[in-house]
């Protein structure tokens, strides 16, 4: 009897250690599965955010380049200003700070989902979380204050159209501005280039204002 209860003894140990193993097993594969599912949601995440800050860049580009052509500046800056509700003071401000016009947009963007918004102590924090040391990148400046760069993304991306349709409307101003000249100067030189008119005479006859 003894004896039974020995074997009996070490069956049940042998039990209890396959079902112990079973267990680990079974953890080891919730822990494998949950490590893949990361794998696959970080990368995924991680890679939304880079196109976020891309397009964000894109954008931000496109105002520095609108920015260097005749005019341009001011046109940018008017558009700024219309978009966030501020002067031109705080532009000039943010430039005295080495930010380009597409930097201070992004700026003022963050800094309008802040709370108390649009304020000094809002566009400090974003400027010296930018330029550093260490220098962050837009999407870890918008994590820091817990903000999301979509919103920035639009505000900017509209103020690049904005800025396109001004420059579409000056450029069709100004044409039209150049073909008047022309004309007067054409009208002009055809009355003085009259036969039998002195050049008194020619300039007599044109309509004076």
């Amino acid at each position: 009897m003894v004896w039974a209860r020995g074997l009996a003894a070490g069956f049940m140990l042998m039990v209890e250690k396959n079902e112990s193993i079973k267990m680990k097993n079974k953890k080891l594969q919730l822990m494998f599965a949950g490590l893949f599912l990361c794998a696959a949601v970080i990368p995924a995440f991680a890679q939304k955010e880079t196109k976020e800050v891309k397009e964000l860049e894109a954008n931000s580009a496109e105002l520095d380049k609108s920015a260097t052509r005749p005019s341009g500046q001011q046109r940018v800056t008017d558009k700024i200003n219309a978009q966030f509700g501020v002067d031109e003071t705080g532009v000039a401000g943010l430039r005295l700070k080495h930010l380009g016009y597409g930097e201070i947009a992004i700026v003022l963007g963050l800094a309008q989902n802040m709370p108390r918004g649009i304020r000094d102590e809002n566009l400090y924090k974003i400027v010296a979380l930018r330029q550093g040391p260490p220098v962050l990148g837009w999407g870890n400046v918008a994590k820091e204050f817990g903000l999301k760069l979509g919103p920035v993304i639009s505000g900017v991306r509209n103020i690049g159209s904005g800025v396109r349709k001004q420059e579409k409307a000056d450029k069709i101003k100004e044409s039209k501005k150049a073909k008047e000249e022309k004309a007067k100067k054409d009208e002009m030189t055809e009355k003085m280039e009259q036969p039998g008119k002195t050049v008194k005479e020619g300039i007599k006859s044109f309509p004076r204002k």
